[in-house]
């Protein structure tokens, strides 16, 4: 009998339904009800994913108005978004570890509502005591961490090969697009009520909506139902990290990351204030910026995310070293872009708003195919610890020091000069042309990738079996994982492989 793991995206795809349910002994209304329940997992996460970022977002959106409610400085008002990140980051393995052996729905609805929790608290912080909005964004971080760690390894319970890779697209258009609406909601609620804070207010409420759905609706799967018949068995924490060490594929592709998360952060957290400066000096209004720029960056994200999936799914058919070689693309891709978009902001306007759209556009190709590599190279059962150490890496070094580097740049360059808009405009644009030179280090490492990716999704796949157990049977509560490799069992439910 041929070897299932060894069957192409191609194979996977052309079983039809019929064809599934007369193997596992089911009728095809069972087998797409089971299918639905998958599909309405996943938008559930995605709902979840998009309010993670329309949160994050919201602060930025508002910074302007943040930096002289509480005071800060360039550097200062940096420091609050690596604040939030380096709480984020310290969380991300705890609740990796927790992820890999509990049950995750509940640390999820957890992590939801500390985040809604602290989010709200924080929009009643007074001016005074700008030291505990720092804290409180840092808690927000902590509660983000545990959805975050947690929800891919569940899409990769659900779906395998070409539908996970799509799915995981799916589920990585929240990054963009709620980035996006954070920026508009924030800037337009705001105003709206003639205060900043009220901005902050939006995501707590529509927080509680996603516990009550993720409750009702999402249904755990078997860890590794969509990759093996058996159950596979948890190994120590100590050899979980020790043969991630030893995966070259997911410690490049962690370097690489970090790329993205240091443009994407610096882009996200600078980039409106630098061309609301470019606007004043051409003596032009800038109170359109945080639309335009939302607006691009939802845009891109939905083309970006998709056009990278689809492309590396496809490519896949033909170079199993397809997905690496995408995101060196998408990092490498979007330097030119982003280089004269800088230089060109305070004289083209057009013109810069075009190059940001296709930086971003490139730089978003990698979101959903990084965390495909992972979920293929890394055994089941240890998939959480692995998202939650990359997020922790990729954020260390990138999107929780990249906001406040340049910043510091941007205050450096400006010293001794005159407090003008000109000079601030130019000293910002210097300290992020430091971008351009970490996107390219960036795709060098997923280049790296590309030499260790296929052996690695290899031994993974050789490793699963050989800690798979037989899977017990409760003949009154059984859910059939069918040949597309959905299975939308509860974290009570056992499963088979028809």
């Amino acid at each position: 009998m041929d070897d299932p793991l060894l069957k192409s995206d191609e194979d996977d795809e052309m079983i039809s339904p019929t064809e599934n349910s007369a193997a596992s002994g089911q009728s095809p209304t069972e087998e797409s009800v089971m299918g639905k329940r998958a599909y309405i997992t996943v938008g559930v996460l995605f709902y979840v994913n998009l309010l993670n970022y329309m949160d994050r977002f919201t602060v930025a959106g508002n910074l302007e108005d943040i930096q002289e409610y509480y005071n800060l400085t360039d550097a200062e008002a940096g420091l609050l978004q690596t604040v939030f990140i380096i709480m984020y980051m310290i969380a991300a393995p705890v609740f990796g570890f927790l992820g890999d052996r509990y049950n995750r729905k509940f640390l999820m609805c957890l992590g939801i509502s500390l985040w809604s929790l602290f989010t709200m608290a924080g929009s009643f912080i007074p001016g005074h005591l700008g030291p505990l909005f720092f804290l409180d964004r840092g808690l927000v971080g902590i509660g983000e961490a545990s959805y975050s760690t947690i929800a891919p390894t569940i899409i990769a319970d659900l779906f395998s090969k070409g539908k996970r890779t799509r799915m995981l697209a799916v589920f990585y258009f929240a990054i963009p697009v709620g980035s996006g609406l954070g920026y508009v909601i924030g800037v337009y609620v705001g105003k709206a009520f003639g205060a900043w804070q009220y901005g902050l207010r939006v995501t707590p409420f529509l927080g509680v909506i996603a516990v009550i759905l993720i409750s009702l609706l999402v249904r755990e799967p078997q860890r590794g139902a969509s990759d093996t018949p058996t159950l596979v068995r948890n190994t120590t924490y100590f050899q979980d990290l020790k043969a991630l060490a030893a995966t070259p594929s997911y410690v490049w592709s962690c370097f690489g990351y970090v790329g993205v998360a240091w443009v994407a952060g610096c882009l996200s957290w600078w980039a409106p204030k630098f061309i609301s400066n470019a606007y004043t000096l051409r003596g032009e209004s800038d109170t359109s910026v945080a639309l335009v720029f939302g607006g691009i960056t939802m845009v891109t994200g939905i083309l970006g995310v998709a056009t990278g999936a689809e492309s590396a799914r496809r490519w896949k058919k033909s170079n199993p070293r397809a997905d690496p070689i995408v995101c060196a693309i998408g990092l490498i891709g979007c330097m030119p872009f982003l280089y004269f978009a800088l230089t060109l902001a305070h004289k083209q306007k057009i013109l810069s708003w075009i190059l940001v759209f296709f930086g971003e556009t490139f730089l978003c190709l990698n979101w959903a195919v990084t965390s495909d590599i992972l979920l293929y190279v890394v055994i089941p059962t240890r998939r959480s610890t692995a998202n939650a150490l990359q997020m922790l890496f990729s954020h260390l070094l990138g999107d929780a020091t990249s906001p406040y580097i340049v910043g510091q740049l941007a205050d450096v360059f400006r010293q001794g000069k005159s407090d003008s808009v000109f000079n601030e405009l130019v000293a910002l644009q210097y300290a992020m042309y430091l971008n351009c030179f970490i996107a390219v280090l960036g795709g060098a490492c997923y280049l790296v990738v590309s030499f260790y990716v296929v052996e690695d999704k290899a031994k993974a796949a050789v490793e699963t079996k050989d800690l798979g157990e037989e899977r017990p049977i409760n003949p009154t509560n059984v859910i059939v994982v069918n040949a597309a490799n959905v299975d939308v069992s509860d974290s009570t439910c056992n499963a088979v492989i028809a």
